[in-house]
């Protein structure tokens, strides 16, 4: 059995320990895409402590089910925040993380935002680790295969279930110091094993 490697193995950058070795690193944006990208979003909620900000579009429609959250974490942990419009959305993500009052903060995106505004969102995550409580960890969820650029670390998560048995395939889409990798993930939450699965060509 292979666990994920840590993303910065030559850097003292505080981080977020998730599954085995896999450890993100904090005060810094991350970027999950995939049809799994919620149960990837939950797994690293479990691994925090606090508050969970969850920011959504209202006109997305489906919500997330306390049912299937229940299993990762506490439904009551979640804050649930809704703007109005598209463009509040990212403003919304960049005080959550200056503020330094939650551990996580998630943006459930339409669409990866562009380089400006992940620029800000890692200052503003350093700033709030800087002055708020935490060392916040930023989390966008984006659509398809994702793709915003600056990001920290970028994640896909699909699901990989057989008869009898759920899995995933989780692959490190990018990272600043890791190259890319995949894994297949079975189990369940507190019993996660991770096998190390051959890339693409």
């Amino acid at each position: 059995m292979s666990v994920l490697p840590n993303l910065h193995p030559q850097t003292t950058r505080p981080a977020l320990p998730v599954l085995g070795d896999l450890a993100l690193p904090l005060a810094r944006l991350h970027e999950a895409c995939g049809a799994a990208r919620y149960t990837f979003a939950m797994i690293v909620a479990a691994a925090t402590q606090g508050p969970v900000l969850w920011i959504a579009p209202p006109w997305q429609g489906a919500a997330l089910n306390p049912d299937g959250i229940i299993a990762f974490t506490g439904p009551e942990r979640i804050i649930w925040i809704a703007p109005d419009r598209p463009t509040d959305m990212l403003w919304t993500l960049e005080e959550a993380l200056r503020s330094g009052a939650a551990p996580l903060v998630v943006a459930d995106l339409p669409g990866p935002p562009g380089l400006t505004p992940v620029r800000r969102l890692h200052l503003a995550a350093e700033t709030g680790a800087e002055t708020g409580k935490i060392a916040p960890l930023g989390l966008i969820l984006t659509p398809g295969t994702g793709g915003a650029p600056g990001v920290e670390t970028r994640w896909h998560m699909a699901p990989a279930h057989t008869p009898g048995a759920r899995g995933w395939t989780l692959t490190r889409a990018r990272a600043r110091t890791a190259p890319p990798a995949r894994w297949h993930l079975s189990g369940a939450p507190g019993r996660w094993t991770m096998t190390k699965a051959e890339m693409a060509a």
